[in-house]
């Protein structure tokens, strides 16, 4: 089973290798990522669009231990992909930084292969599944040919048409208006309680998100967003079965100085998250979110300024790449315009309701504090 337990270490770890999970993908230090080794799991470096940790884990592999370590990328954004590529990236990142060719390619095929059991492929060999790419040079291997099923996929980075696949229309259908909320019963005020709140820091570069107590900001009896101090708020809307269960709280690294931003992609749950300077911002782009059948929004007042319809199970597009493409560059380009640094506001958010990654995420039924595995109170105790 593939793990999840960024920073444990000790007894905790021993119980939880020997509860059967396998591998382990949140290493963020050398320390970590050796001793999950040395308890016997799998250890999958990741270099993503939010989460890169390569560089920092790439001196934990030597000729003794590389067979047990793998590449993956956990979330990349499409532009990523098309610009720099996916595991091939990583592998041409390994290569420059001396990780020898021939290993660092085996860590993106034969070890992964092997660890997930799929003995029918990893090597070219007769009587295993073709699926391989060419390449040119082994110093920076960059895929020329790629063949799925020993049949010609993709050349020089385009796809080659195949036949289309058959649709089944009732699993369209289920697939499809996917984001139920009853509107009247979705309020985004908090009303205050108390002089401290919990706020989730975000952390550059990383899935870990700080814990912080702040001030909050109170107008007319309710805590609100803050942008001066870089503290919006966040609520996660459940979506699935129209249940008007709402998690909110406060969020400080988003950087927005006003409007708001909204989205179905949110690990592992994937309800209805929206991040904001103000409510009316972003009750607009959670219902512009909710009438696309699913997707990412920005919005401004009651403006929406940017979209990304995601109709399919409110994860996926029905449309062209290079429209995709396109829809997701204006956001990040709007955001950008409403204030905030990141390189990929929308990543950043889809992690902020994935409730087993430290140290405080928001779900539908409120803050979860992930290092004491219980749902806290927004108000902190006097």
């Amino acid at each position: 089973m593939t793990g999840t337990c960024p920073g444990l270490s000790g007894r905790e770890l021993n119980a939880y290798a020997a509860a059967g999970m396998t591998s382990e993908h949140e290493c963020t230090t050398v320390e970590e990522a050796r001793e999950k080794l040395e308890k016997g799991m799998k250890i999958f470096i990741r270099e993503g669009s939010v989460a890169r940790n390569l560089n920092d884990l790439l001196s934990l592999i030597t000729p003794f231990n590389e067979r047990w370590i793998s590449f993956c990328t956990d979330d990349c954004r499409l532009s990523d992909l098309v610009e720099k590529g996916s595991i091939d990236h990583l592998v041409r990142m390994a290569i420059a930084r001396g990780v020898a060719p021939v290993t660092a390619i085996r860590m993106a095929t034969l070890n992964p292969a092997e660890h997930f059991r799929l003995y029918d492929r990893g090597v070219i060999a007769p009587g295993r599944r073709a699926d391989f790419t060419v390449f040119s040079d082994l110093e920076a291997p960059r895929p020329e040919l790629a063949y799925c099923r020993g049949v010609l996929a993709a050349s020089d980075g385009r796809a080659v048409p195949g036949e289309p696949a058959a649709v089944d229309e009732s699993m369209e259908k289920m697939v499809r208006d996917t984001v139920n909320v009853d509107w009247s019963g979705i309020d985004l005020r908090i009303p205050s309680s108390g002089s401290r709140i919990r706020v989730i820091g975000v952390i550059p570069d990383q899935l870990l998100t700080e814990n912080i107590l702040m001030e909050p900001r109170v107008e007319n009896g309710c805590a609100v967003a803050d942008p001066a101090r870089d503290l919006l708020k966040i609520a996660v809307i459940e979506r699935h079965r129209a249940s008007g269960r709402v998690g909110k709280g406060f969020v400080r690294g988003i950087g927005l100085i006003r409007g708001a931003m909204a989205g179905t992609v949110a690990h592992d749950h994937h309800n209805l998250i929206v991040i904001g300077a103000d409510d009316r911002s972003m009750m607009t782009a959670a219902r512009a979110v909710a009438d696309a059948g699913g997707g990412q929004a920005v919005a401004d007042g009651e403006t929406v300024l940017a979209m990304l319809p995601l109709p399919i199970a409110g994860l996926m597009s029905d449309q062209p790449m290079e429209i995709v493409l396109d829809q997701a560059a204006a956001l990040t380009s709007v955001l950008k315009r409403l204030g905030s640094p990141l390189y990929d506001p929308f990543m950043v958010m889809s992690f902020l309701g994935l409730e087993v990654i430290p140290s405080l995420k928001l779900t539908d039924l409120g803050l979860v504090d992930v290092n004491l595995q219980k749902v806290v109170s927004l108000f902190a105790a006097q």
